[in-house]
């Protein structure tokens, strides 16, 4: 009997369809072996060494896998390719005690095989080459699990001693929380700057519309009419002016398709077209890349693996999906060669695939009685990208008119510009549809005479950046090299689970509590929440993957600096200074003044008298909306234990109004209920048997 483990029973299902009775192919279940929660368990003064131990519900699974371990000629490790599977692989060598059994038994081979998609092909060209445990991926994986325990085993106790108990700090957790502290930062004080911008509609067939942009041949920045009476002045004089066309320039654009997925790619689109969080995304991607139940009920896998930062595609797999186009769509949607890409993301592995369909002639309407809601809007996701990929750019006819004012009152000469482009090709978009609206303009001659209709000035003002969405924070860490795909959607989860962001109608939001531990660490340990040191250590990271450095003097040079500043912080850090603020509030019970303080949830109201006077109030953040249901508390904004944010009464408990939508202050045309903000900004009344929603 030949044994075969990977890490997950429907992976184990899929590929024991592919292989012989001679074979059998168990599950373990994800991880087995881990460092324990109850200690560090790493001996910093011997190399950092760690001590694992089986994980407890990983116990009984080990004894059936031994058992059968012991019994079989060959072992085949089908753990998952990256750093994680390889992890987990020699995990299970060193659980199982192969290396143990193979010293009992000579003849026993112990084999490491990996495949980008579990296809019956790419299952028996994997098990023709079979390789050795790469043991460089291993340590790389150690190492970062070893940093990762080292700063949140030895940081988080200083936060439960000068802030609160039941905090954490970690790594890369930390950075991620920085960028939406800091992000908010910038929303919050950012000043709103006016600006105007003058357009013109002229007479003609069709009628059309310019916009301002040179005065006296200097082009006119977008900030610069700043005030009405500037404005004002400018369109006093275009009233006088007479307008001819200065120049006509006819084109043509290409707009070319964008690359396969990757998993931040994959995760970003799913959010802002599916509206899925990270962690569904990657949960229905993996069950889409291990197996669905399709005809007959045989499990097929219908992508390649889902945590990738490659581009690449493999040559079979390319010219499939040109047979494809070239029947589905003609010889007009295929270019004469493959279309290649190129990543810009640091540390991106080249040797892997992108993310793709396994069968590009599975198209989604044809599988979708086999599945779930949301595993049909992301296989198709990733089909239509898979396609579109490998075909020609769309292609756009362009025009762009110039319009001059004649001098006026020997004053000035202005400029307008209108563009239109009109859609000559559809190309990719056939399948990748994206916004797009032909402009058509009208056919004019240069020095053309046109009538103007009205002058048409409007008042703009300048946005503040919109708050991270999980889809924008993903974007970001890539882009500033910090994680890698198997992290993206744990530290997404993490930051949230923690308390430390909030996610509202999409959008990440710093708690208080967050905001707290975010400045006590930028004050106080720069490095560890420092956005290039730690894209750094990633870069360190990736170097021991491909052995180019050692991981002990990693570990250690990043150690020994933290442990020092560490022993200080203790003594320089008052925890009353951080967490304690004064307030006009007096204790009903004792009559001390109450101070603001911060735990866990956020901020609340104690009695400065404590521990004689125990008294503690919630900080209320009200909406200034009367309670509907009892008319005399108001609307208040509250955070469950797990940190999701709820709207109820301040009268509670007398009163227990609560809604998770934001009311609007506005009451129901239809009901008099109130009205509740829900997603795409949209405004519905919150009585759930009225159907009210406001246009």
């Amino acid at each position: 009997m030949r044994l075969v483990i990977v890490e997950s029973p429907t992976k184990a299902k899929t590929i024991k369809q592919f292989l012989g009775k001679d074979y059998s192919v168990e599950s373990s279940f994800g991880h087995v072996r881990d460092l324990p929660e109850q200690e560090l368990a790493i001996d910093i003064e011997h190399n950092f060494k760690p001590k694992y131990v089986i994980i407890p519900k990983a116990r009984k699974t080990i004894n059936q896998l031994r058992e059968k371990a012991k019994k079989s000629k060959s072992i085949i490790l089908a753990t998952d390719e990256d750093r994680e599977g390889e992890a987990i692989a020699w995990h299970l060598i060193k659980a199982l005690g192969l290396d143990e059994l193979k010293i009992k038994n000579e003849k026993l081979k112990i084999e490491r095989i990996v495949f980008h998609e579990i296809t019956k092909s790419a299952i028996e060209e994997a098990f023709k080459n079979p390789r050795g445990l790469d043991i460089k991926l291993v340590t790389a994986q150690q190492a970062r699990r070893i940093l990762d325990r080292l700063v949140g085993y030895k940081l988080s106790p200083l936060l439960w001693k000068k802030v609160a108990r039941g905090l954490s700090a970690g790594r890369v957790q930390s950075v991620a929380v920085r960028l939406v502290v800091e992000r908010q930062k910038e929303i919050d004080e950012f000043k709103p700057e006016e600006y105007w911008v003058i357009e013109a509609e002229f007479k003609n067939k069709p009628n059309f519309i310019a916009v301002l942009t040179k005065k006296d041949n200097k082009i006119i920045p977008r900030l610069s009419i700043k005030t009405k009476i500037q404005a004002e002045e400018i369109v006093k004089d275009l009233k006088k002016a007479k307008y001819r066309v200065d120049n006509i320039e006819k084109g043509e654009i290409q707009r070319y398709p964008l690359p396969p997925f990757t998993t931040s790619t994959l995760q970003q689109e799913a959010s802002r077209k599916l509206k899925f969080s990270a962690k569904q995304t990657m949960f229905i991607a993996q069950q889409l890349y291990e197996g669905i139940p399709l005809e007959k009920k045989k499990s097929v896998g219908l992508i390649t693996y889902m945590r990738t930062d490659s581009l690449n595609l493999a040559s079979q797999a390319i010219w499939k999906i040109r047979d494809l186009i070239e029947r589905d769509f003609g010889k007009n949607y295929l270019p004469l060669k493959p279309n290649f890409y190129k990543t810009r993301t640091k540390g991106a592995q080249e040797a892997h695939e992108a993310i793709r369909t396994t069968f590009p002639e599975r198209k989604p309407e044809d599988i979708k009685e086999f599945l779930s809601k949301g595993q049909f809007a992301l296989y198709d996701l990733i089909w239509r990208r898979t396609i579109a990929c490998q075909m020609k750019p769309a292609v756009f006819d362009t025009t762009k008119i110039d319009i001059k004012t004649d001098k006026i009152r020997e004053k000035h000469i202005y400029q307008f510009r209108t563009n239109g482009s009109v859609l000559k090709f559809d190309g990719f978009l056939k399948v990748w549809p994206m916004k797009n609206e032909d402009v058509i303009l009208p056919e004019l001659k240069k020095n053309e005479l046109l009538e103007l209709i009205k002058l048409i000035p409007s008042q703009h003002f300048t946005q503040a950046p919109f708050p991270y969405t999980e889809a924008t924070l993903v974007k970001a860490l890539e882009e500033n090299g910090i994680g890698r795909p198997s992290t993206y959607a744990p530290i997404l989860e993490t930051i949230q689970k923690r308390g430390y962001v909030v996610k509202k109608a999409r959008y990440l939001y710093p708690a208080d509590i967050g905001i707290l531990v975010n400045n006590l660490l930028v004050e106080h340990f720069p490095k560890i929440v420092d956005i290039g040191f730690t894209a750094k250590m990633e870069e360190e990271l990736d170097e021991i993957a491909e052995g180019k450095k050692k991981w002990v003097p990693v570990i250690d040079g990043f150690y020994r600096p933290f442990e020092e500043n560490l022993k200080k912080k203790y003594q320089e850090i008052d925890k009353k200074e951080i967490t304690e603020e004064k307030s006009d509030e007096i204790c009903e019970k004792c009559g001390a003044p109450m101070i603001v303080k911060i735990g866990r949830f956020g901020k609340f109201l104690a009695c400065s008298n404590f521990p004689k006077c125990r008294n503690t109030k919630n900080i209320e953040k009200t909406l200034g909306i009367k309670c509907p249901q009892c008319d005399q508390g108001e609307i208040t904004e509250r955070m469950t234990k797990r940190g999701k944010i709820f709207y109820g009464c301040t009268n509670y408990p007398n009163c227990n109004f609560a809604t998770w939508n934001k009311p609007t202050g506005e009451k129901c045309p239809k009901c008099n209920s109130l009205l509740v903000k829900i997603r795409g900004n949209k405004v519905k009344c919150s009585n759930r048997e009225c159907d009210y929603i406001k246009e």
